[in-house]
Parts: C-alpha cells; sequence; structure tokens
C-alpha cells in the first residue's frame, strides 16, 4: 500500500504530540502537580496515530485507563486535556473525570474507562447504531491484553460478529496486565487467535511501525464499511513507562534489558529515519516539528494551571441516568 506524503507527516504529527504531551505529563506528576494515577502512553504511539488516521470525529472510540494517546491522536486540544488532568472546570469533562475517565462526543471519543474490558460493550452499542442508522462509519474500541481475558470483551466480540456491526477491535498488546507478563496471564501468544471462535478475521500487527498499522487498519476499516463485519486487530507494542507513572527501569517485573530492547524499536525514531530515507522529512524539519509542539504543550499546560477549580456547587450538574 503506497502511502503519500501528506498521509506519512499527518501520522508523524500525531505521534509527536502524543510522545510531547506524556512526557510532559509525567514531568507534572513526578512533581505532584496531577492528582491520581497517571497511565501514560509513551511507546505505543503508532498504534493510536496509525488507525486515527482513517477516522473523522464522525467515527466513534472508546478508550482505556491508558487512554491520553488516543484522544489527543483524534484531535484533543492539549489546553482541555491538560485541565482535566489538573482537575479544572476548563477540562474536557469539567474536571471531572480526571486522567482516567477523558470523553469528548464532539470528537467522537466516548470515553476512556479506568475499569478493564469496560470499552467494548460501549462500542458495540455505537456500531450498532452506526448500522441501524446507516451512516459510512466505524466504531473502535481500543483495549489490552489483559482486558481480553475480560467477560466483557467476549460477550461484544460476540454480539459484533453476529450481527455483523461496523467496528476495530484494536488489542494494545504491551505485553503485560498490570504487573503480569501476558505469559503468566493467558496460555497463548497471540491474543488475535481469540477472533477465530467469533467467526471474524484477527489480525496481529507490529505496533511499533505505524505504517503497519496503518495499512492493516485500513483493510479491516474497509471490510467493516463495506458490510461484513468486525475484525480483531492485535498490535505488539511496549510502554516505555510504569503501569502507573514514569518510572522506567529497576522495575521487579520486567528486566532494565528488556525495556533497553524495546527502546531501540522507538517508533517516532523509526519512523522518523523511514521519512528521511523517503525525503519526506529532513531532520532538522523534524526538530522543528518537535519543537513546535512542545511549545503548544507549554501554552496548554499554562491555560490548565491558570483555570479556576470546579465550583462545588455543579458537583450534580452532567449526572444523570
Amino acid at each position: 500500500m503506497e502511502l503519500n506524503n501528506e498521509t506519512l507527516l499527518d501520522i508523524h504529527h500525531r505521534m509527536v504530540r502524543i510522545r510531547t504531551f506524556e512526557t510532559e505529563a509525567g514531568k507534572l506528576a513526578e512533581a505532584g502537580k496531577i492528582p491520581g494515577a497517571l497511565h501514560l502512553y509513551v511507546g505505543q504511539e503508532a498504534v493510536a496515530s496509525g488507525i486515527m488516521a482513517h477516522l473523522s470525529n464522525d467515527d466513534w472510540i472508546t478508550s482505556t485507563h491508558r487512554g491520553h494517546g488516543h484522544l489527543i491522536a483524534k484531535g484533543g486540544e492539549f489546553g482541555k486535556m491538560f485541565a482535566e488532568l489538573f482537575g479544572r472546570a476548563t477540562g474536557y469533562c469539567k474536571g471531572k473525570g480526571g486522567s482516567m475517565h477523558i470523553s469528548n462526543m464532539d470528537l467522537g471519543m466516548l470515553g476512556a474507562n479506568g475499569i478493564v474490558g469496560a470499552g467494548p460493550p460501549i462500542a458495540v452499542g455505537a456500531a450498532f447504531s452506526i448500522k441501524y442508522r446507516k451512516t459510512p462509519n466505524v466504531a473502535v474500541t481500543f483495549f489490552g491484553d489483559g482486558a481480553s481475558n475480560e467477560g466483557s470483551f467476549h460477550e461484544a466480540a460476540n454480539m459484533a460478529a453476529l450481527y455483523k456491526l461496523p467496528m476495530l477491535f484494536v488489542c494494545e498488546n504491551n505485553g503485560y496486565g498490570e504487573y503480569t507478563a501476558q505469559a503468566n496471564h493467558q496460555a497463548i501468544v497471540d491474543v488475535a487467535d481469540r477472533a477465530a471462535g467469533y467467526g471474524m478475521p484477527g489480525v496481529v500487527v507490529d505496533g511499533m511501525d505505524a505504517v503497519a498499522v496503518y495499512e492493516a487498519a485500513d483493510e479491516a476499516i474497509e471490510r467493516a464499511k463495506a458490510g461484513d463485519g468486525p475484525s480483531l486487530l492485535e498490535c505488539k507494542t511496549y510502554r516505555f513507562f510504569d503501569h502507573v507513572g514514569v518510572r522506567g527501569m529497576g522495575l521487579s517485573y520486567r528486566t532494565d534489558e528488556e525495556l533497553a530492547e524495546w527502546q531501540k524499536r522507538d517508533p517516532i525514531h523509526m519512523f522518523e529515519s523511514r521519512l528521511a530515507e523517503l525525503e519526506v522529512l529532513s531532520n532538522e524539519d523534524a526538530v522543528k516539528i518537535h519543537e513546535t509542539v512542545l511549545s503548544e504543550v507549554q501554552e496548554g499546560i499554562e491555560f490548565a494551571e491558570s483555570s479556576p477549580m470546579p465550583d462545588p456547587a455543579t458537583l450534580l450538574e452532567d449526572v444523570y441516568a
């Protein structure tokens, strides 16, 4: 599949936006400026960027506790994102959602979710709505290897396949369910093998390669929109930081050597090398993009820090059944 330069640069920009946001968010968390748990997406940028490059605001996604990257890749604003992390009234959820529960209907983001495996059933509802309304869209649900053990995933996969819903299941397999290695919580090597049990295609893709993700998603999304039902895309990836927070090396559940090997395959560094070889993006221009995005992120932080805390009187606003 031949990607044009515009698409390649678009994917690159999405990845840089995610990496810069998450890196700065990690620093703020270490400084005690962000309350609560912070699950960083650093290392997995190729997955969200490669898939979101296909989607519009009319396509729906559901996310996970590690969901900042998904919303940013779908067009999220830095200021509103940081404001939400800071618990400020100007955040996407008016400061009530925090790091694990950001959502925005205008962007087609049905929500990040702190409950493991909670996203797939919600995305099934969105996909059913798309099919019922006969709109040319798709619903995408992101989840981890650990979530693929949950009944909610299996129920969602069964229903989506049964009704041939326009949906894509994306397993971001970073090798760990919290602190448990995949081999210690699953008897299978490839989560994609589970797709066969529901009569849908299961594809394994290199989740550190944005082009590979883009191409696999293209086929699956076209299949979904054509009325042929869902697919399961397993992206083998890796998180560079801890399950929660920043600490990367010196962890008891994974070795420094393992982390170092994965960091050699940094998705952004590999992609920039590829773009340089194709003469699509020079090293100098890449540096300028990083600097520009960093400036935008810093502006977002300033916006969040200067924003007001929510008024206690608004506690029950937007809460409904």
